[in-house]
């Protein structure tokens, strides 16, 4: 079946297998050389984070973080590059310290952990106890934020806090404080997954904001936090084909090695596989523009379900390919296992596949046009 290795190693390169690194950097260090270098502003339409991600540029980013650093390192840049960024210089348009804060990240000056899910309530944001005090010296901080990425190795912690009770959209603002405050404690989350995220839980005893106080505004946290996770879930698209091509190509290529290639239930199975990546290609390639360009949160929700979904697939199909060998260190049990992020973070699944649900028969209505 050479028409399985030709769309392997068609279109976009399949960087060839190596180990994974005895000591992986942290996704800090990466962020700092990926702005040493010049390369975060052209991820950017003008090199404007508020302009919005390009999302062949973010794809190709994406692919070579993928292959070389590991995916710690990765969920730490992807994170700030699609939501972050792209958040704090929208916000700089309200207030300077936000402005500011972005420069610094667009240069890998900066780290900036998004501290968005909440002790308790987890991602039902609308659900969460942090929140925002008036005292006579400003505005302070208190509450527990849970598996949040880059909080181990963050200068600054951009928090989504409750400004007052109920679950109203208004209730909640973003705030920027130290990470080194010491009314901040951080703990590294343990396991073995992920490394180089610097991924950990937060607790803010009465810690105080920054001097500009609400990032982009009083009461705008849930409406900036929308608008930015649509293109977070795309990256999560964008990241999930590029792990499920090298895992096919890493699988296909150790079947080669131990002469199992030619055995038709293992052709077809790997085969099948490939479909589901490559349909998982095209649809990011198809609705990246409208979520990167427009917001579209339709889109973005087909595009994180079909993530979720074909990660778990492809990976478990690699997992079960590698046979005994998948349980080696870092080996593809390892990635099959944190392959399951796409279908957890930023949203599960399930979730994004009510938001689906909701727009059944605007989708159903034009299947050949846009998702909204």
């Amino acid at each position: 079946m050479p028409e399985v290795v030709e769309l392997l190693e068609r279109d976009r390169p399949v960087p060839a297998a190596r180990p994974a690194p005895a000591g992986p950097g942290s996704g800090r260090e990466l962020w700092a050389r990926l702005g040493a270098a010049g390369a975060l502003p052209g991820i950017y339409r003008e090199g404007l984070p508020e302009r919005g991600v390009v999302p062949d540029r973010l794809r190709d980013l994406i692919v070579r973080v993928e292959a070389d650093e590991g995916t710690g390192p990765l969920l730490s840049v992807c994170v700030q590059a699609a939501t972050v960024l792209p958040l704090l210089a929208e916000a700089g348009r309200r207030g300077p310290a936000a402005a500011d804060v972005a420069r610094r990240m667009l240069d890998g000056l900066s780290v900036v952990a998004l501290a968005a899910t909440d002790s308790g309530p987890g991602s039902d944001l609308t659900a969460l106890t942090t929140h925002a005090e008036e005292t006579r010296t400003g505005t302070v901080l208190r509450g527990t934020k849970r598996w949040i990425t880059n909080a181990v190795h963050a200068d600054l912690l951009l928090v989504l806090a409750r400004r007052r009770p109920g679950p109203h959209f208004t209730n909640f603002t973003w705030y920027l404080v130290p990470a080194d405050d010491p009314q901040v404690r951080v703990e590294a989350a343990p396991g073995p997954y992920f490394t180089g995220s610097g991924t950990g839980h937060v607790h803010l005893d009465g810690v105080p904001v920054l001097a500009d106080g609400p990032v982009g505004g009083a009461g705008r946290g849930l409406a900036l936090f929308a608008r930015h996770i649509a293109v977070e879930r795309l990256a999560g698209g964008l990241w999930a084909a590029a792990a499920c091509r090298r895992a096919l190509a890493d699988t296909r290529g150790r079947l080669a090695e131990r002469g199992l290639w030619e055995q038709p239930a293992i052709r077809q199975r790997l085969a099948t596989a490939l479909v589901r990546t490559r349909q998982l290609e095209t649809l990011v390639e198809a609705l990246g523009p409208a979520v990167a360009a427009e917001h579209d949160h339709t889109a973005a929700a087909l595009v994180k379900a079909a993530a979720g979904e074909t990660a778990d697939h492809v990976l478990d199909v690699c997992a079960h390919l590698c046979g005994a060998d998948g349980f080696a260190a870092a080996g593809m049990q390892h990635r099959r296992t944190e392959a399951a992020l796409f279908g957890i973070a930023g949203g599960s699944t399930e979730t994004v596949l009510a938001t689906v649900a909701d727009q059944a028969e605007a989708l159903l209505s034009r299947p050949r046009g846009a998702a909204s």
